[in-house]
């Protein structure tokens, strides 16, 4: 039988392998994708346009002798997608449009949830967590500087170190996420993409994502701000608030490190998304492109909860680092505005008001570290105390477990007070674990 080359019109939602996309719904410039007009050869680019589009433009076979009855066939096969207009309107084999939004709204969304464990205590993953901390930071470093000097990414050795890291924290939990708590404003950047790679891998495993997901998320979150390695050091590391012109050049490392990806070879697709869209918020005032929250990838929503939370409790050029809680009250202020409010939530949930490496003030006077919390009650962790009651040096540090109601000199319980700023009363968390005095196994320290 004849056939004609027609073009179609298709909502996502009704996509197929092997169809061939010649036009979008937006300027192809506005996307991800680089080819303008490819094959569908993977299930991440029906994902991709879902996420990025309501309908595309398609190439169709018609069958010449049902031209005036609009009867259609769609290679690659014609039984994926037909359309008649014989016994009153258009009749789709395929999903409904309220499961496209919802499919399109919860892309990368996890349909299982896995409950993980610490398999073993956090003092004993602490020298491997510190081996992947420092490889992973030493990567960020590279990756940045490499890229300023035109250097092609490698995808491999990335992949390998952020590898390092999820495996510790699918260990424990604690250990990794202990270490985020170091803050080196001269290198803030490099920095702050390791730290979110492990708080995002930390994220996840709360989320009860599969382990393959965990650990392509955390490379999303390491690769999430490459495209600051093209903005201007006078601009990247202004010791003052930017301009106008300065914050709108700085904006702009969104559509630069999706360039930056998209040209790099092996690059996973979500490294992409998440790059370009983790300042994009669901009140639709984010950017580079101002997407409703149902275009955003949900990938890039998490990445965004754990951006900012990592900025905000770092000391930067023009801000001085804030502690969590107040970081987590911000993240809870901008619920479905800045965040994803289910996602802010889960968060909050996630991080625990007093998170391990939290410099805490408890209601004896005493002032202590977090070193784990507890998962059955987070107001209840483990703490090293190293202040006395005036906020002096201690001849002793001393192990506590919250959970365990101990009582002070008073013989009254031990409670938290609140989370002061790494530094407050001489205690700097960096100085205490270079010593070895955090994560050791006496309950008691000499000092």
């Amino acid at each position: 039988m004849a056939y004609d080359l027609k073009e179609m019109r298709v909502p996502v939602g009704d996509l197929r392998l092997g169809m061939h996309v010649l036009r979008l719904d937006r300027p192809w410039e506005e996307t991800d994708f680089l080819l303008q007009g490819f094959v569908i050869n993977h299930r991440e680019e029906i994902d991709a346009l879902q996420a990025q589009c309501e309908h595309v433009f398609i190439e169709a076979k018609v069958h010449m002798g049902d031209i005036a009855s609009e009867r259609l066939s769609i290679d690659p096969a014609a039984d994926l997608y037909n359309r008649s207009e014989t016994g009153g309107g258009a009749v789709a084999r395929g999903k409904k449009a309220g499961d496209q939004y919802k499919e399109r709204h919860a892309v990368g969304k996890p349909t299982t949830r896995v409950t993980y464990i610490n398999k073993i205590d956090v003092s004993k993953e602490m020298v491997t967590a510190r081996s992947a901390y420092d490889q992973a930071r030493g990567m960020a470093r590279d990756i940045m500087a490499n890229i300023r000097l035109g250097k092609t990414l490698d995808m491999h050795q990335a992949r390998e170190v952020v590898d390092e890291c999820v495996s510790s924290v699918l260990r424990n939990g604690d250990a990794l996420l202990l270490l985020t708590k170091l803050k080196e404003q001269h290198e803030y950047t490099a920095e702050h993409c390791m730290n979110v790679c492990i708080l995002t891998a930390t994220f996840a495993r709360h989320l009860g994502m599969l382990e393959e997901e965990i650990r392509k998320i955390a490379l999303c979150g390491l690769l999430h701000d490459v495209g600051k390695s093209r903005i201007p050091d006078a601009v990247l590391n202004k010791p003052s608030a930017l301009t106008p012109e300065e914050y709108k050049l700085m904006q702009n490392h969104a559509a630069l490190g999706r360039d930056v990806l998209m040209a790099s070879p092996r690059v996973e697709h979500s490294c992409v998304d998440v790059a370009y869209n983790h300042h994009e918020r669901p009140d639709g005032n984010g950017y580079p492109r101002g997407l409703p929250a149902t275009q955003i990838p949900y990938w890039a929503k998490i990445v965004a909860i754990v951006d900012a939370y990592d900025a905000i409790t770092s000391n930067r050029n023009y801000d001085k680092g804030r502690a969590s809680m107040e970081a987590l009250d911000i993240i809870h202020r901008g619920k479905g505005k800045q965040f994803d409010e289910e996602l802010a939530n889960e968060f909050i949930r996630c991080i625990g008001i007093y998170p391990p490496g939290s410099i805490i003030l408890l209601s004896s006077g005493e002032v202590g570290i977090v070193v784990a919390a507890n998962p059955k009650n987070k107001l209840k962790p483990r703490v090293l105390l190293v202040r006395n009651e005036q906020q002096g040096k201690r001849e002793k540090y001393r192990m506590i477990d919250l959970i365990q109601s101990p009582a002070d000199s008073r013989g009254n319980p031990y409670a938290i007070t609140k989370e002061v700023p790494d530094g407050t009363f001489g205690v700097s968390l960096r100085n205490f674990l270079e010593r070895g005095l955090v994560l050791g196994a006496p309950t008691v320290y000499e000092d």
